[in-house]
């Protein structure tokens, strides 16, 4: 049978699977811990008004209350999967440049629809929300969506062969992945509502099992793998030749190129530190009082968080044919910053749904920066790369989930839009790091020549 190099449609069903199980569980893990907490049956009001603000209410001190634990278990469940969950994805996708891009996307996708099962199965029989630990490890230690996702742009970079086409065709990922998220979103309280927390898993698992089945049967590998090559290495030799090649990666490129490559990944991932370290304290704002959202208010604000994916596709299509990557990845800095403000003070609904406004533009940075890196690689080189991406995202996501859901928990109770105005703060960060690879290092001509000739000198060793 033939088979076809179309990565698009596991892209959708694994964003589909991942944007749904987010929201499910934090709810999940809220509504187990309010009832583990009270006396009280859960707050579940069509109507938000209804929600208890009166700080002599019992209500009132019990909502915080499930606020600061729901904060903590999520931060325990985030740390659980980080020493294996790096590991594990660092080895698969620096070895997915000799081995095959599909290796990674296989595993990481069993260990999603194993998670998916054991979730399925845990509301179903009502375990000890503990064990909600053990569906994290089993996707660290199957490569978890990091792992999935760097498969993918390296999947996606290994057939482009223009510079730009690589920018649009990693826009269009992030654009799947908003439509997908916003589609999701939107349902997700209707899916709580409608079905349940186990029917929910379900449907997580079967959409996880056929795209398990597209990945193994139908989709291409666009690297050739030898017949030859040894499968029976151990995991440790497997590490220490991944670290060796990441070492070479840096190593083996001149001193500008090599400054510029540092300068990128240091701008990417501090955006990606306070963009996703901060993106779940979204739904638990919105949980607390004044807010106060139920389970169908929480869908509408993540379908209208999801809009900036597809404003951010369009801004990179359209921005790419009259400025430079580095003035798109200021523009999404920028509204990103005053987004965060905006949000730290939003104590009513509209304000809240209007504050996703500055949000248009926040997935442009992360979409140009890793086509810059692309770029500033030689194409041997591209599933190294995304290793080192992958590995920094998830060592970084781990600790960003871990330390903005600490600070949420311990600034909830005097100001809980502390930790918006603290990630605006931070975004100032990302910002000055790209103001000096605007001034100093960013040069197109200048950085092609520097790949033309580190190619060259690889090639003649």
């Amino acid at each position: 049978m033939k088979k076809i190099m179309f990565i698009e449609p596991a892209i959708f069903l694994s964003a589909f699977a991942l944007s749904l199980t987010s929201p499910l569980t934090t709810q999940y893990i809220y509504q187990r811990i309010w009832k583990e907490t009270s006396n009280y049956s859960y707050i579940d009001n069509s109507n938000i008004s209804e929600c208890e603000t009166n700080k002599s209410n019992p209500i009132y001190g019990i909502q915080k209350e499930v606020q600061k634990k729901a904060s903590f278990f999520s931060l325990q469940m985030d740390l659980s999967g980080l020493i294996p969950g790096i590991v594990v994805t660092f080895i698969l996708l620096s070895n997915s440049d000799q081995k095959g891009r599909k290796g990674p996307l296989i595993l990481s996708s069993i260990g999603a629809l194993a998670s998916s099962i054991w979730l399925c199965l845990l509301s179903y029989l009502g375990l000890p929300i503990q064990l909600l630990i053990a569906s994290t490890l089993i996707s660290a230690f199957c490569g978890n969506s990091a792992t999935f996702l760097g498969g993918c742009f390296a999947y996606i970079v290994d057939q482009c062969k223009e510079e730009k086409q690589k920018t649009i065709r990693i826009a269009i990922i992030d654009l799947i992945l908003g439509l997908v998220t916003g589609l999701t979103g939107l349902s997700s309280g209707y899916f709580i509502k409608e079905l349940g927390f186990m029917w929910s898993y379900f449907i997580i698992s079967v959409a996880l099992t056929i795209n398990l089945i597209y990945i193994v049967f139908f989709l291409e590998d666009p690297i050739s793998v030898s017949s030859s090559q040894d499968s029976s290495t151990s995991w440790s030799k497997n590490f220490k030749k991944s670290f060796l090649r990441a070492y070479m990666l840096f190593k083996n490129i001149r001193g500008k190129q090599r400054t510029l490559l540092c300068l990128l990944l240091f701008t990417m991932i501090t955006y990606f530190f306070v963009v996703f370290g901060s993106s779940p304290i979204f739904i638990l704002y919105e949980l607390n009082s004044p807010l106060c959202w139920n389970e169908v208010y929480i869908g509408y604000g993540s379908s209208l968080a999801s809009i900036s994916f597809l404003t951010s596709f369009l801004g990179i299509w359209i921005f790419s044919y009259c400025l430079k990557d580095v003035y798109i990845v200021f523009i999404g800095i920028f509204t990103t910053t005053g987004g965060m403000a905006l949000a730290s003070f939003a104590k009513t609904t509209l304000v809240m749904f209007l504050v996703r406004i500055p949000f248009l533009f926040t997935f442009m940075p992360l979409s140009v920066l890793r086509s810059m890196l692309s770029k500033v690689v030689p194409s041997t080189e591209q599933g190294t790369l995304f290793a080192c991406i992958a590995f920094l995202e998830t060592l970084v996501g781990v600790i960003a989930y871990s330390a903005f859901n600490g600070i949420y928990s311990v600034t909830v109770a005097w100001f809980s839009g502390f930790t918006f105005l603290l990630s605006a703060g931070l975004l100032l960060i990302p910002g000055i790091s790209l103001c000096v690879i605007m001034c100093t290092s960013w040069d197109e001509d200048d950085r092609a020549f520097l790949i033309q000739e580190s190619s060259e000198e690889n090639v003649v060793n």
